[in-house]
């Protein structure tokens, strides 16, 4: 049993794409893309420097467009379940027919500009918590003001908030934390700072006509399997201002009996929590077509 999952806002680099676009016909499908949201991801995944790709209504879209690119190398055998980090939940989607790939770039860079005008209201941001009682962190956290935006598992939280609540909690850790690390993102996702957002989704997504999953379609609200495209599409509006229970995700992942996992480019985050997670699952992260061959081998094995 295979998963294929898509990482989440930071994951991103400078020139991360370069290499992709020499695979045959990824540059015409880049190209074709950004006419389609006006949005020259070439540029941003090859040429821009690293505040360029921060922003939120670039990183988003182009990070859904490498997850798309990077797993339609991979061949045609499907994965036997899907799953994404946050903004990955799109790139999900598109892996599992619930939106075509221009429907889903399009939805994207709508909630990237959404997101980053919501996100322009208060200066806010988030920082990830390594180790501690998951329990106790959360206590002091809302203790502070801020919230357990990503609970994801394998000592790791990440907590969203105003810069001054951030702060804060850099000065006063949750007791066992070992480190506070700020991440490169620009708001606080996934609380409700992000309200604002979610209205323009909704509006955005009563123009798109989803299919049903093809694959299993595991839901980063609280790790469920979703049946229905309509479900998946609600849910996908609703997550930009509610927590991500990545945790309960990788719970489902062994109750499904999952023995692999392969993360869409640019990844290395959920493998990372994946291998401290699910001890025994067999995990690769697609960063350049080198990684190809080795991904198509684990495929032919466990999907």
């Amino acid at each position: 049993m295979l998963v294929l999952v898509a990482p989440g806002q930071g994951a991103q680099t400078p020139g991360f794409l370069t290499p992709w676009l020499e695979l045959p016909g990824a540059a015409d499908r880049l190209g074709a893309w950004s006419d389609a949201i006006g949005l020259d991801l070439a540029h941003y995944g090859t040429q821009a420097d690293a505040d360029a790709i921060r922003d939120t209504a670039v990183a988003q879209p182009l990070l859904v467009a490498a997850g798309i690119l990077s797993a339609a190398a991979l061949g045609d055998t499907p994965p036997g379940a899907v799953a994404g980090h946050s903004v990955g939940e799109i790139t999900a989607a598109a892996y599992a027919g619930v939106l075509d790939d221009t429907a889903a770039l399009t939805l994207v860079r709508g909630r990237g500009l959404a997101m980053a005008e919501a996100a322009a209201i208060t200066e806010t941001g988030m920082s990830a918590l390594l180790g501690g009682d998951p329990e106790v962190s959360v206590a002091h956290l809302e203790k502070l003001g801020l919230t357990p935006a990503n609970m994801n598992g394998a000592g790791q939280i990440v907590a969203a908030g105003t810069m001054e609540q951030l702060a804060a909690l850099n000065e006063d850790k949750p007791e066992g934390v070992r480190k506070v690390v700020p991440l490169k993102v620009a708001g606080a996702f996934h609380t409700h700072h992000m309200g604002p957002a979610v209205d323009k989704l909704a509006e955005a997504a009563k123009e798109l006509v989803p299919g049903d999953p093809r694959v299993t379609y595991v839901s980063n609200k609280d790790g469920h399997a979703v049946a229905t495209g309509a479900e998946v599409l609600e849910r996908l509006v609703g997550q930009v201002a509610n927590p991500v229970r990545w945790d309960l995700c990788m719970e489902t992942f062994k109750e499904l009996g999952v023995t692999a996992l392969i993360e869409a480019c640019p990844g290395g985050t959920l493998t990372g929590l994946a291998k401290r997670a699910l001890p025994g699952v067999k995990t690769l992260a697609l960063k350049t077509p080198d990684d190809l061959d080795a991904a198509r081998e684990l495929i032919a094995e466990h999907a």
